[in-house]
């Protein structure tokens, strides 16, 4: 597929609510320590094994330097796709974490006299321990396309050259993370056959799931989409994954499936 069929596709799309890409760029990110915080509340503080598609997004947005509510149209539906492959053992460990309370109450200002004045935790306080849920030695392979061309290119100009606006991180600012860029693909048509091993986790068809007493399988509902629209982050789309915690494949029933690199994947 040219370039110029390439631009006519990417130029042609955006109306839809799903996304079917030509090609896309795949790069691994990794890490010794991951927290993706689950927004239902809990005295641990748990994380989700997938790293969540609105994490994706920022991410990479990070690396574009895109400000902090900027991106989520350029990763809306019908204007990005993505696929998430673990590929190392999904393990978790409760990490004891003392912290000070951020509220304006227990901030101490620094500075006051002069020009320019920050606030900061008290450090004079009683620390809080809370227990993190935290992932150990996560890797994530990503497969992504973007229909804004501009905004594809440029991505993969960053990636290939291995810079970034901003330090890349697996959740957590403090959980550093690094990026191994695999370069840009085709997007095959994925087999056609009844029932498929999929590679990446496979989002919105539990249903479809064919269990395998020799595989593990886990599920998890995680956010997909955002919007700033109503003034702050808001929500506005979840996502269903199945997963093999062992980070092997899982089989499925009749899946859209795509093929990139020799892995078989599913978007959303």
């Amino acid at each position: 597929m040219d370039q110029q069929t390439l631009s006519k596709w990417d130029d042609s799309q955006g109306e839809s609510e799903t996304a079917d890409p030509p090609r896309c760029l795949s790069l691994t990110i990794r890490g010794p320590w991951g927290h993706f915080r689950r927004v239902e509340g809990n005295i641990v503080k748990q994380t989700y094994r997938i790293i969540p598609r609105t994490t994706v997004a920022g991410l990479l947005a990070a690396v574009l330097g895109i400000e902090r509510d900027g991106y989520y149209e350029l990763f809306g539906p019908g204007h990005s796709a993505v696929a998430i492959e673990p590929v190392e053992p999904l393990r978790t460990l409760n990490l004891p974490v003392n912290t000070l309370s951020t509220a304006n109450e227990s901030m101490k200002s620094m500075n006051a006299k002069g020009k320019i004045s920050i606030k900061i935790p008290d450090p004079t306080k009683p620390r809080q321990q809370h227990n993190y849920e935290v992932l150990v030695d996560p890797a994530y392979r990503l497969y992504v396309w973007l229909r804004d061309s501009d905004w594809f290119d440029m991505l993969h100009e960053m990636l290939d050259e291995g810079k970034s606006h901003y330090v890349p991180s697996l959740g957590l600012s403090e959980y550093l993370a690094e990026i191994e860029y695999h370069g840009q693909f085709t997007v095959e048509t994925g087999p056609a056959d009844s029932v498929v091993a999929v590679d990446s986790a496979v989002p919105n068809a539990i249903d479809r799931i064919v269990p395998d007493a020799e595989t593990r399988c886990q599920i998890e509902e995680s956010p997909g989409f955002m919007t700033s629209d109503t003034g702050g982050r808001t929500t506005t789309g979840f996502t269903s994954y199945a997963y093999n915690p062992d980070a092997g494949p899982v089989n499925v029933r009749n899946p859209d499936t795509h093929i990139i690199d020799g892995n078989t994947v599913m978007f959303v």
